[in-house]
């Protein structure tokens, strides 16, 4: 079942086209990770999906319907990049107030101890640090029990432990039932918690494959070793150097390797593995060269 769905959906502000003909689905049960660079068009796609704004042209659809209608709004749960909260309520008021727009709402109990901030009930939210109102922010996302939530950014500002704790309960609404549209600048937040990523560049969709084939489809892999010194070798993408340790990105690992033998260089502890996500990223919204998808050429499944 699809949930969410952008069909060439383009939005424009004056003279910049922040979405130009974007298309994807979020189905039910997924975990769909965005990417992209600041600009890129993320936040203007979410605002769209959830009924902020209307598409210059194209379609979006949500629960198979209207963003705007109010049946299907209250089947989604949504944090926005930034959240406004009022001063004087207290975080427990906050929890009821959100409460009384839904059927059957998580007891606040249950929602503030499901988000680490039971103990902040009684505190008024004009007294509470970024980090808190942020926590705040994304449990009221779940207040109504949604079958879909979408989350901007959801842990700008959290330290390790709170952005952990939070993964686990975006990873437990999901394992009983629950989907989720995830953007977030933290690339190791994706690889931890999506099956699917869509990476958005200039406005239009780079990618749109699981994590590992996003890795693979850019076709550049990692070679490490130990070396004293090393020549320039044909074919590398990028240096970095780090513990002793030199690391090559590559196209052609095969290759690489070769060469290095050939170069008569005294080397060890060679080893060759994918990228991580964040080089497939940095690869996938680099300028577009012959070798390399263009935004005209979405890499899907």
């Amino acid at each position: 079942m699809i949930l969410a769905r952008a069909d060439r959906a383009t939005r424009r502000y004056g003279e910049v086209t922040a979405l130009d003909q974007v298309s994807f689905e979020v189905r039910a049960g997924e975990v769909v990770g965005l990417l992209g660079p600041n600009g890129a068009g993320k936040s203007t796609l979410l605002n769209l999906l959830v009924g902020v704004r209307r598409v210059s042209a194209g379609r979006v659809e949500l629960f198979g319907g209207d963003p705007r209608d109010r049946a299907n709004r209250q089947r989604l749960g949504v944090t926005p990049q930034e959240t406004g909260l009022p001063p004087t309520l207290r975080v427990g008021e906050v929890v009821d107030y959100v409460s009384a727009h839904y059927a059957d709402p998580v007891p606040r109990a249950e929602l503030l101890d499901r988000f680490g901030i039971a103990d902040l009930a009684r505190r008024q939210t004009g007294g509470l640090s970024g980090g808190q109102k942020r926590r705040l922010a994304i449990a009221l996302a779940f207040v109504g029990r949604p079958q879909l939530v979408i989350l901007d950014e959801p842990t700008t500002g959290l330290d390790v432990e709170a952005r952990h704790s939070l993964w686990e309960a975006i990873r437990s609404f999901h394992a009983d039932g629950g989907t989720v549209l995830l953007s977030s600048h933290y690339l190791e937040e994706i690889e931890a918690l999506a099956q699917r990523v869509v990476v958005l560049g200039q406005g239009r969709v780079l990618a749109d494959n699981t994590v590992a084939a996003i890795r693979g489809i850019v076709g550049v892999r990692r070679v490490s070793l130990a070396a004293a010194e090393l020549p320039e070798l044909p074919g590398v993408l990028g240096v970095e150097t780090s513990e002793g340790r030199t690391h090559l990105l590559t196209a052609d690992a095969d290759q690489l390797v070769r060469d290095l033998v050939r170069s008569d260089v005294a080397f060890s502890d060679l080893e060759i593995r994918p990228t991580s996500l964040e080089e497939a990223f940095l690869t996938l919204t680099a300028e577009p060269t012959e070798a390399q998808p263009t935004a005209a050429q979405p890499i899907t499944a």
